[in-house]
């Protein structure tokens, strides 16, 4: 997918693995930068995460690491060091997602850098941020799902905790990331100044409780578990029809309560004190949805849906991701497409979610094999001869995919 990218003079230089860091370079390569992924001897370890493809290829990794080049370094050797110096210093940006003290133990810290390019911009990428009594904490996404209260407004109602099916909180700190890297260039070229970023997925998830924390400021109480409920409208909720499929409605204004409740052959509602208004309908929430779940479950979810749709009323059913890659919608959108790749020759991908008017976001690069771009960035672009090149091989500071077949 060519296209007309906006960032296509920025270069990254980019010390993340797994998912918080690679999702935040990737949105950031899409959009043009020219992304330098620095991985370990053994590769980011998310090389080797499942799912697994036919030929041995980790679609985990394949998800989340398109238009980047790879070089692969031993970090602890100085040789290394000098590399990555040389690098920092035409870089625009550094990204890393290390536990906090891991970068500066390897002489690649922000304060390491900015000697040799002061304009440059570091984002420091963990679980809990740079500070604070949990600094130290071992995070990964459920651990912070639950610690920000993201658990504790999930689930059934009366349930137990449940945890998103996304690891939401990782996803969080990438957007978050983008937009602080963003923002802080637009302020390197008002001022020339470059700076040090401290994000976190603690944080992030923080910022997103929004209205959930608002209503806890206001009342004093904790919100609780809704499930398929909508803890302030009523009816806002998924319906089981009758053919087992699920049918999501959102009737939340007074006009759209009374269509839906003449479509469910409920028109002696509409004038129900009890129910007049939606604050009402919250109120009295345990007497009508069991009112409204018999009658949903007198059609099929097809019929609803048209019968909906007609009306006016916000509704959609509950899909899987089979249903979700057929609809003809993420055709129209873009928002799935195949690239070739040298192992499995094929690889599904993911769309953009933004469309731009005078600008596009590009596939320049399928996902790299480890080590795939040294000779490119040392010998083309840095000027080494192929000779230091191999000696870096052979003191095993320096790993392409011929010497080590680990492959992503």
């Amino acid at each position: 997918m060519e296209g007309n990218p906006l960032l296509k003079k920025m270069k990254i230089l980019d010390f993340t693995r797994v998912l918080s860091g690679p999702f935040a370079t990737m949105m950031l390569g899409d959009l043009g930068a020219e992304v330098t992924k620095i991985e370990p001897p053994n590769g980011d370890e998310s090389r080797f995460w499942p799912p697994i493809m036919k030929n041995g290829v980790s679609a985990y990794f394949l998800a989340l690491n398109r238009n980047k080049r790879s070089i692969a370094l031993n970090l602890k050797d100085p040789q290394a060091k000098k590399i990555v110096l040389k690098l920092a210093a035409e870089a625009d940006v550094v990204v890393e997602n290390f536990t906090p003290g891991v970068a500066a133990k390897l002489g690649i810290d922000y304060d390491t850098l900015k000697k040799e390019n002061p304009q440059i911009i570091y984002c420091a990428i963990s679980g809990f941020g740079q500070d604070g009594p949990y600094r130290d904490k071992k995070a990964y996404d459920p651990i912070i799902q639950g610690m920000t209260g993201l658990m504790s407004i999930t689930g059934e109602r009366n349930g137990p905790p449940v945890k998103i099916g996304l690891p939401i909180t990782d996803l969080t700190a990438a957007s978050h990331a983008v937009t602080a890297i963003l923002a802080a260039t637009i302020h390197r070229m008002e001022t020339g100044k470059g700076q040090y970023i401290d994000v976190s997925l603690y944080d992030g998830v923080i910022s997103w409780l929004t209205t959930m924390a608002m209503d806890y400021f206001t009342t004093g109480k904790a919100p609780e578990r809704w499930g398929l409920d909508h803890i302030h409208r009523v009816p806002a909720r998924a319906f089981m029809a009758s053919d087992g499929r699920w049918v999501q409605v959102a009737a939340t204004s007074d006009v759209m309560y009374a269509k839906f409740c003449h479509l469910l052959g409920l028109s002696h509602l509409i004038e129900d004190p009890r129910f007049a208004t939606n604050n009402d309908r919250v109120r009295h929430r345990d007497e009508i949805m069991p009112i409204f779940e018999e009658k949903m479950g007198a059609k099929t979810s097809r019929e609803w849906l048209q019968l909906f749709e007609e009306a006016g009323i916000p509704c959609g059913p509950i899909l899987d991701m089979e249903e979700v890659f057929a609809s003809p919608h993420v055709k129209a959108r873009d928002m799935m497409f195949s690239m070739p790749h040298p192992i499995e020759k094929e690889i599904p991908q993911l769309g953009f979610p933004y469309k731009f008017s005078d600008a596009s976001p590009s596939v320049r690069r399928r996902p790299p094999l480890l080590g795939e771009h040294a000779e490119l960035i040392l010998g083309e672009e840095m000027g080494m001869q192929r000779a230091d090149i191999l000696k870096l091989i052979q003191d095993k500071v320096l790993f392409t995919p011929s010497e080590k077949t680990v492959v992503g």
